[in-house]
């Protein structure tokens, strides 16, 4: 079993849950830096809404968690602010961070359909990273099987959790998103291909339904009323991309994103 703390500083304890999650944010921020000139984006404006966006998405992330886990953390209420255990919902911080870039573009006089597209591939990547923190913590996992000869040993061995191997639903996440991340690089510099806000489009269409599909594996979802929320998320996400992909597509004077 792979240890949760990679190393610690005198009293402080650095989890590999926080250094997956931060690796997948900084990585986010330079492909959107380098990304940003394109769309006319100053890319000091992207430094900018992390430094905000980033806090208040970590925050988002766990109130969602806690909301839906109340039963248990009102009763351990010291508990609420230790994220580095694990506990996050990213649908929680996908929507506290999309609320800041809507306000943020505002102040900044930035378009935030531009702002969208040029965030959505690092978010996926960040994604993908971020999932191998749920490996690490055994979370995020599937139903008992019989072997994992498939894996790695190493995956194997951490996937051995209350004496059986579980379903990897945290690599088959992270797998989907670095795919969906490797086809917008390939398409977006496809000329007069994809419409302003097509890219934002593919990522809640790509997203959803995958997290649908493998939502319904896991075994340790957040419920409401014996349903799983996420999965009525990702098809609320699903349907939102189609019809903003369609309202693009149909507009008369909506550019392409790469002409």
């Amino acid at each position: 079993m792979i240890n949760p703390i990679a190393f610690q500083i005198g009293p402080f304890a650095i989890h590999w849950y926080a250094i997956c999650i931060m690796t997948g944010v900084i990585l986010a921020v330079y492909l959107a830096m380098k990304e940003a000139p394109r769309k006319n984006i100053i890319p000091d404006d992207i430094l900018d809404f992390i430094l905000i966006a980033f806090p208040i998405s970590i925050i988002g992330a766990r109130l969602y968690y806690v909301a839906f886990e109340w039963s248990y953390y009102s009763q351990h209420l010291s508990e609420i602010v230790a994220v580095w255990n694990g506990g996050i919902a990213i649908y929680g911080g996908l929507i506290a961070g999309a609320i800041i870039l809507f306000i943020f573009s505002y102040y900044r006089v930035i378009n935030p359909i531009d702002f969208l597209d040029i965030a959505a591939p690092g978010v996926m990547i960040a994604q993908a990273i971020g999932r191998w923190g749920n490996f690490i913590n055994q979370e995020a996992y599937g139903r008992a099987v019989k072997s994992l000869n498939y894996l790695p040993s190493f995956i194997q061995k951490q996937m051995f959790i209350e004496g059986s191997y579980r379903v990897p639903t945290f690599l088959y996440e992270s797998v989907w998103n670095l795919i969906g991340f490797a086809i917008v690089l390939v398409f977006r510099r496809r000329p007069k291909l994809l419409k302003q806000g097509e890219i934002a489009s593919f990522y809640l269409i790509w997203y959803g339904i995958g997290r649908f599909v493998i939502e319904g594996m896991r075994t340790d979802s957040l419920m409401v009323g014996g349903l799983r929320v996420s999965q009525w998320l990702s098809v609320i996400l699903v349907i939102v991309g189609i019809s903003f992909a369609i309202w693009q597509r149909k507009g008369k004077n909506v550019p392409y994103y790469q002409k």
